[in-house]
């Protein structure tokens, strides 16, 4: 080792070398920056700098690699093992557990449930008790609360029993089908993209929550004076039978029929409600797939059997038909022959201008750009004239005002044209005489039946429509705001009217925003007041411009979640509401119903579109997801949730179900 150390010279530097006995090496003269430097410190050689290397890594690396790749596999298969034997363990606890004998000897049942009174207006059985009535305690402490019939098993029923407080409510369901139905997802269903079963959940489990009752049954007549509802129901003989269900609240909420608009031939259509009509359009049109794949059917059989025409361009016309587009693509172009997809024709007969007409104008552009895309045939401004079991015949109008006739060779029609009322609700309708709405049942803000005994019935979803007009409420409002009755309303007082108008119906308040101007509007003689007539007039132009909610389930949800509270608020404060002589006890504990609107959206294929309100979102595949991931957080149950997520991993790797059940 070597050592420079300081001479006398400064610019002289002696090497010492440090060894012993090793002669030191000639020398090269050192750099002149280091012979400048006046203290000159004591430097170690420097260490080369490591070479990556070339090469491969050596076998002992690779292996101990791999090694290691190997020990976190077999750990994770390991835990995989564990977590599978964990929950096999599992649902053996659970499977001891249930499956045990439960001591069912000696139920008690009321004489009265096993032996009805008969009584009504056709001398009918009154099923005053329930044969479950009193089978425990739970059920014994129910018995003496106000009973609450509800009708129909849709969106707005269960809503109601969903929302509820258990205990405050003797709660009866009333339905001819023992499940609830998410109807948003039947067009799936109709081809199989999803299992019938994973879109019901059964109404018992739903309404044992409350320890509420189940009536298989159709609601066929209403006795509002006797508080009695007339029910059809099959006797042990396969008889049907009649009878009467007592109620002291009622909610009807039984859904609607689609309308026919005169339309001759509609027995040769699908309609979209039920699980029923998903089933019979599957079997349909896997028949129609059979038929036209034999040797024996014709060309031009085969064009009219893979022919498929929705009338009606709303969000059911439009995902079915997308559905039956996914179908042909994905399943019957794989197991078909090939002249099957080649000949399927798909046509969407529309009386509007454009389809999706209740969303945004961007969203309705962009559907109809996809089913252009997809040789989907838009048919728009058209009516269906006549549906014929070969064919269908509809015209169209021209810009000019013309109108052609055409006709589509077919062996499917699906309607899904509107709404109308069924039976029941036509029957309560014409009961009352102010029931002039021809499509559903006319109610109040507070979503009680007009006409009929103030807060005794209610109607929800489909089957309902809240009040728009304002011109009924004239004299009301003028003796409300006259202060001082002289038959005119001045300024002050109009506003006091528009408040109460508010109130009575909150959907009038966006017509009602700007007063001074809509005063000045209708103050036609320029005095300061409105007379009778300009009132009149100006309250009626007001509930023309005034929208009725769409028949949606969002509307019925909605509806079904407020009358819940509001009847669970009214069994906690009723006898302090009656003690002291309040007569309407809906408004004492709720406020008037108000509908949030939280957007649109529809399936069109491998894409989906959203509008919400102000902001509309379309797009493909991460659309698609966003609109399942919508409907599979609106299921029932989780028991739904879990099937249908398992329906759709189930369609993404072995296709669709092509059986014919």
């Amino acid at each position: 080792m070597y050592q420079l150390t300081r001479v006398c010279k400064p610019s002289r530097v002696r090497l010492v070398h440090l060894g012993i006995g090793i002669r030191p090496p000639l020398l090269k003269p050192l750099p002149s920056r280091l012979l400048a430097t006046d203290a000159l410190t004591p430097q170690k050689p420097s260490r080369p700098r490591p070479q990556i290397p070339t090469e491969p890594l050596p076998r002992s690396r690779l292996l101990s690699r791999i090694l290691l790749v190997a020990k976190y596999t077999g750990l994770a298969a390991l835990s995989s093992t564990f977590g599978i034997l964990l929950l096999g363990a599992g649902i053996f606890i659970h499977d001891a557990f249930t499956y045990t004998n439960k001591d069912v000897h000696r139920v008690p049942v009321l004489p009265l449930a096993l032996h009805p009174e008969q009584g009504g207006p056709k001398n009918l059985p009154i099923v005053r008790a329930l044969v479950d009535d009193v089978e425990d305690d739970e059920a014994k402490k129910l018995l003496n609360k106000p009973k609450l019939v509800i009708i129909g098993g849709g969106w707005g029923a269960v809503a109601v029993l969903q929302t509820l407080s258990p205990g405050d409510w003797h709660v009866t369901v009333v339905s001819p089908e023992t499940f609830t139905t998410f109807t948003p997802l039947l067009p799936s269903a109709a081809v199989g993209t999803v299992q019938v079963r994973s879109l019901v959940e059964p109404l018992r489990k739903i309404v044992a929550r409350l320890r509420g009752h189940f009536v298989d049954a159709k609601a066929i007549d209403l006795v509002m004076s006797e508080r009695l509802v007339e029910l059809e129901t099959l006797a042990s003989t396969g008889e049907p039978q009649r009878i009467y269900l007592p109620y002291d609240k009622l909610i009807i909420a039984c859904g609607s029929t689609s309308s026919t608009h005169g339309v001759q031939g509609l027995e040769q259509c699908f309609q979209l409600k039920t699980i029923s009509d998903a089933q019979a359009i599957r079997r349909r049109i896997l028949d129609n797939f059979e038929t036209a794949s034999l040797p024996t059917t014709t060309p031009e059989e085969r064009k009219r059997l893979l022919s498929f025409v929705v009338c009606g361009g709303g969000p059911t016309g439009v995902e079915t038909a997308a559905e039956i587009y996914d179908f042909c693509q994905e399943d019957i172009v794989n197991y078909y022959p090939k002249i099957c997809r080649e000949e399927v024709s798909i046509h969407v007969i529309q009386s509007r201008e454009h389809i999706l007409n209740t969303y945004s104008e961007a969203i309705s552009k962009y559907a109809e750009e996809k089913f252009r895309r997809d040789n989907v045939d838009l048919i728009t401004s058209a009516r269906v004239s006549a549906v014929h079991p070969d064919h269908v015949v509809y015209t169209v109008r021209s810009p000019d005002g013309t109108i052609t006739t055409h006709k589509i060779p077919t062996n499917f029609v699906l309607w899904s044209t509107g709404i109308a009322m069924n039976p029941f609700t036509h029957r309560v309708s014409a009961l009352l005489p102010n029931q002039v709405h021809k499509k559903a049942i006319e109610v109040d803000a507070h979503l009680r039946v007009k006409g009929a005994p103030l807060g005794d019935v209610y109607a929800i979803g489909d089957c309902a429509t809240i009040e728009t007009s304002v011109v009924s409420y004239l004299l009301e409002l003028v003796d409300e705001a006259d202060k001082n009755k002289d038959g005119k309303i001045d300024f002050d007082e109009f506003d006091f009217m528009v408040a109460s108008i508010k109130h009575r119906i909150p959907m009038a308040e966006s017509q009602l925003q700007k007063v001074r101007n809509l005063f000045d509007l209708y103050d036609s003689d320029a005095d300061n007041n409105l007379s009778l007539n300009e009132l009149c007039k100006l309250l009626e132009e007001i509930g023309n411009k005034i929208t009725a909610l769409p028949a949606t389930a969002q509307v019925a949800s909605q509806q079904g979640k407020y009358l819940g509270k509001k009847l669970s608020q009214l069994a906690k404060k009723r006898e302090v509401l009656e003690a002291n002589g309040i007569q309407d006890l809906d408004e004492a504990v709720s406020k008037p119903f108000r509908y949030t609107h939280l957007g649109s959206l529809a399936y069109i294929g491998n894409a989906a579109v959203f509008d919400l309100g102000n902001l509309s979102f379309m797009g493909g595949l991460l659309a698609m997801y966003a609109w399942r991931s919508i409907y599979w957080s609106e299921q029932v149950s989780a028991r739904t949730r879990f099937l249908l997520m398992m329906d759709w991993i189930i369609r993404g790797v072995w296709g669709r179900d092509l059986s014919r059940l």
